[in-house]
């Protein structure tokens, strides 16, 4: 019989936070990794973590229910500020404040939009957090939908503000995280506006079925219901209306269900990638022009080293983007509009039917490895309690899945694939076992210029440019996508689940366990050089989402900062044998 977990002894929270305690603790994750970690102005002292603010003459602490050897602890309760009276508790912007003049001190710089940021996450928490509707019988939407509180390495994952004057389209009506689902907008467009791409005839087929009819010499633009509301007041877009070329034939079709990333919608088996004219977290999400034409050759390009990893690895799959279209009215000049042709794109992602073997439930990774109970898709839902034995088990198969197939299109084909918690789906049986796993997302993934060459050359500048990382930005791309944003995110949910006596030693073989799997590729397979220097603990790159937020960069110009490795054999043995986390 398969033994059973008292979860009141584990080191999993007993619920959800508060939205306050949820945005500090999530600020100081980024803090802790990209600023006081690095400046060595950390400790832990009676299982608290201490902080100290050198430019701020501030210490802070909070409890811990956990440490890791990653240092990405788990952290309970308010964070506190020591005061001559001592401890007092911080609220979340009073402690945002010590941060904003921590990092100003730190270089010079000064950020506005910091505190207003951090305030649009905390009122997107909160709204998430209050009264939320009830799943439905669909896991994998369940799954989709689930993620309340966000990236807890990003300083704002909540953050959205809308490109526009006017007053602000309710988020609920398009959050996820308020299940939202919802008719799309057609358009019926001339033929001869109509700009598109495809790798597959059925791709654009699947859009000219969503409405039955259609005015002859007309062709369907499906749009983004929060995007047709944002655009529709375009000079050019209500000078088209008024002739004809485009007709408003209003909301359309059986409903489409907002996603993880709010933009991708899913329905018709197809997931359809729509621009949206909302900076969410860090970016502005747009399908730049450059997006959509790289999208349709990059799924014609990888064909081939696709179907390589399809044989090879039987149990992991791509999902590919066939197809764009867009709207292409002319300007003064006779060229497209960029914000309209940009603004109405949309990518035609496949959908699930021809990818998930039968008896499987797909679920999203990011939600599997959620830090709290937010749905059944969740860890502690999949194990159902059972022991730390079955919890190694279920890890073991997961590696196996997950790891060998990016690792070959990194090494093998030059292709970065950006394995990230919200580009995995995770296929389950019936026992919540994993058995498939599919890639999504080929707006991030990458190629090497060295392996791709001729096919590079064959691509118009503008779009085969953005494509491209060199082998070095390239990796480092690869080990956060899959290590760090992703690996160790699921192997600390799994770390939550153990005895909270023997958690740290639980955590210690979870990660010995990632490094068996890493060094049977590497034997297999000439031990590569990157792939052994991360085995003996080269440090682990970690995007640093706070200080790109700082310093108002693009995500395309994100920094990493630099982890040490959980990897490194040394420190696994000594941790197996103390059954000490971090210190």
């Amino acid at each position: 019989m398969t033994p059973r977990l008292d979860t009141r002894h584990t080191c999993a929270p007993a619920g959800l936070p508060t939205a306050d305690d949820a945005v500090a603790h999530t600020l100081l994750n980024c803090l802790l990794r990209e600023v006081s970690a690095p400046e060595h102005q950390t400790a832990v002292i009676d299982d608290h973590l201490i902080v100290r603010l050198p430019r701020r003459g501030t210490l802070l602490r909070v409890a811990l229910r956990r440490t890791s050897l990653s240092g990405a602890h788990r952290f309970t309760g308010p964070v506190l500020a020591q005061s001559a009276d001592g401890p007092h508790a911080l609220g979340w912007r009073e402690l945002a404040e010590h941060v904003q003049a921590e990092l100003a001190g730190r270089g010079g710089t000064a950020n506005d939009e910091f505190l207003t940021q951090l305030a649009s996450s905390h009122a997107g928490v909160s709204a998430a957090l209050a009264g939320r509707p009830e799943p439905g019988a669909d896991r994998y939407v369940e799954s989709e939908q689930a993620l309340l509180l966000g990236h807890r390495f990003h300083p704002a994952p909540k953050a959205r503000s809308v490109d526009r004057s006017g007053p602000p389209t309710p988020w609920s009506a398009y959050a996820p995280e308020a299940r939202a689902a919802f008719r799309l907008r057609h358009l019926a467009v001339r033929g001869a506006l109509i700009a598109e791409d495809a790798a597959d005839p059925g791709a654009p087929a699947l859009l000219d079925g969503l409405r039955a009819e259609l005015p002859d010499g007309y062709r369907l633009l499906p749009a983004h219901p929060w995007q047709y509301a944002l655009l529709r007041d375009h000079p050019l877009l209500t000078a088209a209306l008024a002739r004809g070329d485009v007709v408003d034939l209003g909301p359309g079709g059986t409903p489409f269900t907002a996603t993880a990333s709010v933009r991708t919608l899913y329905g018709a088996d197809a997931f359809l990638k729509f621009s949206l004219n909302v900076r969410i977290t860090n970016c502005l999400r747009k399908n730049a022009a450059y997006e959509l034409a790289g999208a349709v050759a990059l799924t014609r390009l990888l064909a081939g080293p696709f179907a390589d990893l399809a044989r090879r690895f039987p149990d992991a799959a791509v999902l590919r983007e066939p197809a764009f279209r867009t709207l292409a009215l002319p300007g003064p000049d006779g060229r497209p509009n960029t914000a309209l042709y940009e603004g109405f794109g949309l990518i035609v992602r496949e959908g699930l039917a021809g990818a998930v073997r039968p008896g499987l439930t797909p679920l999203l990774a990011a939600a599997v490895a959620d830090e709290y109970p937010t749905s059944s898709a969740q860890i502690a839902a999949l194990l159902d309690d059972a022991g730390p034995a079955a919890a190694r088990d279920w890890w073991a198969r997961y590696l196996r899945l997950v790891v060998p197939p990016v690792l070959a299109a990194y090494l093998d084909h030059g292709i970065v694939l950006e394995p990230h918690l919200q580009n995995v789906l995770v296929c389950v049986d019936a026992d919540g076992r994993p058995a498939q796993v599919l890639f999504r997302d080929l707006e991030g993934t990458k190629l090497l210029p060295g392996h791709h060459a001729d096919a590079l050359a064959a691509l118009p500048p503008d779009v085969a440019g953005p494509m491209t990382y060199d082998a070095d930005r390239g990796w480092d791309r690869v080990v956060y996508c899959l290590v760090v944003n992703h690996l160790s995110e699921l192997l600390a949910a799994l770390a939550d689940l153990a005895p909270a006596a023997h958690a740290a030693r639980h955590e210690a073989a979870l990660w010995g366990e990632l490094r068996t799997v890493l060094a049977e590729y590497a034997e297999a397979n000439g031990r590569p050089d990157r792939l052994t220097a991360l085995l003996d603990g080269a440090p682990l790159p970690a995007k640093a989402n706070l200080l790109t937020r700082w310093e108002r960069r693009p995500d395309r110009e994100a920094g990493y900062v630099r982890l040490p490795s959980p990897l490194a054999p040394d420190l696994l043995a000594e941790a197996a044998r103390s059954g000490a986390g971090a210190r």
